[in-house]
Order: structure tokens, then C-alpha cells, then sequence
């Protein structure tokens, strides 16, 4: 975003704020960095979400109360929603879609998925750092769990998901049926409208339902274990070149049992050239 001239010779402060439509106190606002110790404390309620996606903040907040934090619900509530997490049971339907965006329904139910290319799906989670935390998109093909592209970003917009969208689309060609949750990267007109360009049919998960992207939720429990938990890189720099490398071993080195210890590389070239490979278990399909 380009910077406002605070001593226009023509127009007063609040003339270019008008014209921008924002406020003038938020010309002046600067952002302030983390604390460390909210730094410590959202990396902790990162892992034990990894290990229990069904944690409220009441539970959340008298986990973190054990492992020493003094700290209240509300505190941790906001948090999490820093996080972009809530816990995955039913509930009343209190979040709203953004008001401009249209959503697709879920068209996975149901649905045999055995071969490559079917459907894709893509996801975004935290990645936190020794200072401060970034945003990681995949993009990850359904059928054998290869990743087909990433992106890394310091800010929630859509562009490094369309970004990382169209990486794989020019790599990998066009899926049937692409699926994600309802976030505002996904159901913006930027990352749809790439989407019908290419003849994709768009499907998304009902809200609060974890299950129905559940092989990308698997993916960052992984990432985060046998990664980024491991090494914590101090800057983005540093994060991106790990996962270049973790990514890199995911796909072409990493056995998966569900995949009859193919990797998904292998799993995911064997369905191209059409040879006879095992069905994936049932519970792929999200009822």
C-alpha cells in the first residue's frame, strides 16, 4: 500500500482519507511487533490443536494454565482467532462467509476418488518462528497426497494462495474439482476466477467440518512435527529454504502406508500412466 503525503500542498488530511475512505487514525497507526511471550504461548496452543483439533478455549485455557501460563479464557480466545482456529464440533452457524463472496457446496460427498487429477484441495495454517509467525498455502492433489505447489506469506490476503494456485495449474494441468474451506482467500473473486478460467468445478467444506479436508489437515500436522517444530527457523528466509527441502522429501522420499508405502510422487505418476495401484481406504470420502 502506498504511503499518504501528510503535507500535501493542495489537500488536507482528512480530504485524502476521504477520498481513500479509511480514518485518519489509521494513517498514523504503526504496527506494533509480538511479545515474545504471546509468541511462546500461540506456538503451544498451535501444538496441542495439532494434537486435538476438538480443543475449545476452555480447555485450551486450563491446558496452558498447567504447563505454567498464568493467562484467562478471553485472552486465549483471542489467540486463537489470531491462529484461525476453533475447535471442530457442531455448533450454531455464528461466523458469516464475507458478505461479497459467493460459496460453493461441498461435491465431495459420496464421491470415488481414484486417480490423480480428480480433485485437488488446498489449505492455509501458522507457521510460527523464533520472531513472529508467517502463513503457509498448499495446494495437494486428493488421490495421492502430493503436494502440488506452496506459498509462504506474512499476511492473510489472497494473493500467495492464487499465486500458489497457479503454480500448480501451469505444472500439474487442470483437476476436476477443487476443494477448500470457506476462508475469504478461497471464496474471493481472485482465486474463483481462476478457477472457472480453467474449467474447474469449485466445492466447499461445510463450516466447522474438519473431516472434510482432512488429508491437508494430516499434511500440517506433519509439516509441523517433522519440520518446523524440529529446526524453528529464525526468519522467513531461513523458513522458506526448510521447506523447500521438507517438501521436497515429502513428495518424493516419504513412504505413506495408506499409499502401499509408495511415496505420493510415485503413487501419483503411477495413476497418470494408468497402473494398477491399490484403492485408497473409505474414509477419504467425507460423509
Amino acid at each position: 500500500m502506498s504511503k499518504i503525503r501528510i503535507n500535501h500542498p493542495k489537500l488536507s488530511l482528512s480530504a485524502k482519507c476521504r477520498l481513500l475512505s479509511i480514518s485518519r487514525a489509521s494513517v498514523y497507526y504503526e504496527a506494533r511487533p509480538i511479545p515474545p511471550g504471546d509468541l511462546a504461548i500461540l506456538r503451544e496452543i498451535d501444538q496441542y490443536f495439532l494434537d486435538n483439533p476438538c480443543l475449545g478455549s476452555r480447555k485450551m485455557t486450563a491446558l496452558l494454565r498447567r504447563s505454567g501460563h498464568v493467562i484467562n479464557r478471553k485472552k486465549v480466545q483471542r489467540l486463537m482467532r489470531q491462529l484461525g482456529i476453533q475447535a471442530v464440533y457442531a455448533k450454531p452457524n455464528t461466523s458469516q462467509p464475507h458478505p461479497k463472496h459467493p460459496t460453493w457446496p461441498y461435491l465431495l460427498k459420496g464421491l470415488d476418488i481414484k486417480r490423480a487429477n480428480q480433485v485437488w484441495c488446498a489449505d492455509i495454517t501458522y507457521i510460527p518462528m523464533q520472531k513472529g509467525f508467517l502463513y503457509l498455502v498448499a495446494i495437494m492433489d486428493w488421490y495421492s497426497r502430493k503436494v502440488l505447489a506452496w506459498r509462504l506469506s506474512n499476511s492473510m490476503d489472497a494473493d500467495f494462495c492464487v499465486e500458489a494456485l497457479q503454480e500448480a495449474l501451469r505444472r500439474y494441468g487442470t483437476p476436476d474439482i477443487f476443494n477448500t474451506d470457506q476462508g475469504s482467500q478461497f471464496t474471493s473473486t481472485a482465486f474463483t476466477g481462476v478457477l472457472h478460467e480453467a474449467g474447474v468445478q469449485i466445492s466447499m467444506d461445510g463450516r466447522g467440518r474438519y473431516l472434510d479436508n482432512i488429508f491437508i489437515e494430516r499434511l500440517w500436522r506433519t509439516v509441523k512435527h517433522e519440520c518446523i517444530y524440529l529446526h524453528a527457523p529464525p526468519t522467513g528466509r531461513e523458513l522458506k529454504a526448510l521447506l523447500q527441502r521438507w517438501f521436497a522429501y515429502y513428495n518424493h522420499n516419504r513412504l505413506h502406508q495408506a499409499l502401499d508405502y509408495q511415496t505420493p510422487n510415485e503413487f501419483y505418476l503411477a495413476s497418470l500412466a494408468g497402473s494398477s495401484i491399490p484403492e485408497l481406504p473409505p474414509a477419504r470420502l467425507a460423509a
